[in-house]
């Protein structure tokens, strides 16, 4: 049965290209959310035999369960009417939802026939927001050339052409961290960032913001993954040119080695980071969803003249995630001091979840040779003996479950999405 909720915008429609893994919970946020009265989704090409086979690929999940339970309840009956099958229309909870099954290339979707002022680009297949509205196998830029006022990829940028940057009426946001960046008179292709970026943004940030933290030497991340539908269920031959030979290998058998571009895209959402020597890596496992950010930092910090009292310790560094997770209003991050596993958290709405009870620190000086600095005159510090500098340090390793899917990154795209949308007047 329909639920009878008012739509907070009587003249909002939402375009969404791509019915994969986001595209879909993508559709689920804002069923639920209700600030769109239309839909508009564009699958490129038939399916199955016909739009209930496109109806059943939305409600059912095998990692969430069927939309209908996992947004409303076990109580909860199917939402899904067809209304008409040859345009595409059906009511998904009383909304009404077009799917579009013609255009793959973006500037070919009518998006201006149904009144959609934003997209969600959920193909992964345009991320260059470099490349021209005319180029033959389509570019981001065909959103708006077919009626949107504003585009948000799903992804990070990548620009294939290294000599190039990113244009000026582009930009990455992510929500919480600095979507209030975005300027309606000259944004008009956005990145929300990756799932990672996300989770670990909202780890960073606060410990950038607090006196305690903010001298942050050196960082690095390792993500426990769950698997993508980049990766392979069974061994598989690689593509011409291919480097990374691992990405070939069966997930259902095996931990994988991979990159992640997290620690570079964080250096756009916040700028702080650039001067911070960041790292980052993945570690792909075979789970559906539910990741685990381990980040390691080590903080510059103060000891007294025997070297051993530090104003830095765990529970300093619980304290401040505590005090940030408590005065928003959104919660955008969450603390907690429950034993978790992966399972536990997945479908949270929450960015990140910091799991503080396995937080730890542990303070050490480390030494530094200063003739091994560029332009270091000796004598400079006169009461250094010889050329050895010893810095009082902290090093800490912090962890941060996110669910790669709905719970943290399609939440996160759908605040994003309604901020802009709101922006756009």
């Amino acid at each position: 049965m329909a639920r009878v909720e008012v739509f907070e915008n009587k003249k909002a429609v939402l375009g969404i290209n791509g019915l994969g893994r986001i595209g879909k919970l993508t559709l689920w946020h804002h069923i639920a959310r209700r600030y769109f009265q239309e839909i508009v989704v564009n699958t490129g090409r038939e399916v199955g035999t016909g739009l209930e086979a496109i109806a059943q690929r939305i409600e059912m999940d095998s990692t969430y369960g069927p939309m209908h339970r996992f947004l409303y309840g076990i109580k909860a009956q199917r939402l899904i009417q067809i209304t008409d099958e040859k345009a595409g229309k059906m009511l998904i909870d009383g909304i009404p939802v077009t799917v579009l099954r013609e255009a793959r290339n973006p500037a070919e979707i009518k998006w201006r026939d149904y009144g959609v002022d934003i997209v969600a680009e959920c193909t992964s297949q345009f991320r260059d927001p470099t490349v021209p509205v005319d180029d033959k196998k389509g570019s981001i830029r065909g959103h708006l050339a077919a009626g949107a006022k504003v585009v948000i990829n799903s992804a990070p940028f990548k620009i294939k052409d290294k000599a190039l940057k990113v244009p000026g009426d582009a930009v990455t946001l992510i929500y919480g961290i600095n979507h209030t960046a975005f300027d309606r008179k000259v944004h008009q292709v956005l990145s929300a960032a990756s799932c990672t970026t996300t989770a670990l943004a909202h780890m960073v940030k606060p410990l950038l913001e607090h006196e305690a933290t903010n001298k942050i030497l050196t960082a690095s991340m390792s993500t426990v993954h769950a698997v993508t539908n980049s990766q392979a269920v069974l061994d598989s031959m690689p593509k011409a040119g291919e480097k990374d030979l691992r990405k070939t290998r069966s997930i259902l058998n095996n931990i994988i080695l991979t990159s992640t571009n997290a620690a570079a895209a964080l250096a756009e959402v916040i700028p702080e980071v650039h001067h911070i020597g960041f790292m980052a890596d993945s570690i792909r496992v075979p789970i559906n969803t539910e990741s685990l950010i381990v980040l390691n930092v080590t903080f510059q910090t103060k000891a007294t003249e025997e070297g051993k009292a530090y104003d830095l310790d765990t529970k300093v560094i619980n304290r401040i995630y505590q005090e940030v997770s408590e005065k928003d209003p959104e919660k955008l991050l969450v603390f907690t001091m429950t034993q978790n596993v992966s399972t536990d958290l997945i479908g949270l709405n929450a960015a990140v979840v910091i799991e503080g009870q396995f937080n730890h620190t542990r303070t050490s000086f480390i030494e530094i040779d200063c003739a091994c600095i560029p332009g270091f005159t000796p004598g400079a510090l006169p009461n250094l003996q010889g050329n050895a500098l010893r810095v009082p340090v902290v090093h800490a390793k912090i962890f941060g479950w996110y669910d790669n899917e709905f719970g943290s990154y399609v939440n996160r795209l759908g605040d994003l999405t309604v901020f802009v949308h709101r922006q756009l007047g």
